[in-house]
């Protein structure tokens, strides 16, 4: 059997990155709903958490970036 590597096929990962930032958005929005109604641990965990989002968005977003350079130069 030989096994050939798939192509690179990055015509989509625009998408699917903008798709994670909106995902990530929305989970944050949730959180801060939901620490009206936790105790005070609930509310620090999902402070906590809600702050590595905000870091997983600056990185989704630069990704985003590089992504339409990426498609622009190849269009």
């Amino acid at each position: 059997m030989e096994f050939k590597p798939n192509p690179d096929d990055r015509s989509d990962n625009a998408n699917k990155i903008q798709n994670a930032i909106n995902n990530t958005r929305e989970n944050m929005k949730e959180a801060e709903a939901s620490m009206k109604f936790g105790n005070e641990q609930d509310r620090q965990n999902a402070l906590a958490k809600n702050e590595r989002r905000e870091e997983a968005l600056v990185a989704l977003q630069s990704e985003l970036k590089d992504e339409q350079a990426f498609n622009d130069a190849n269009d």
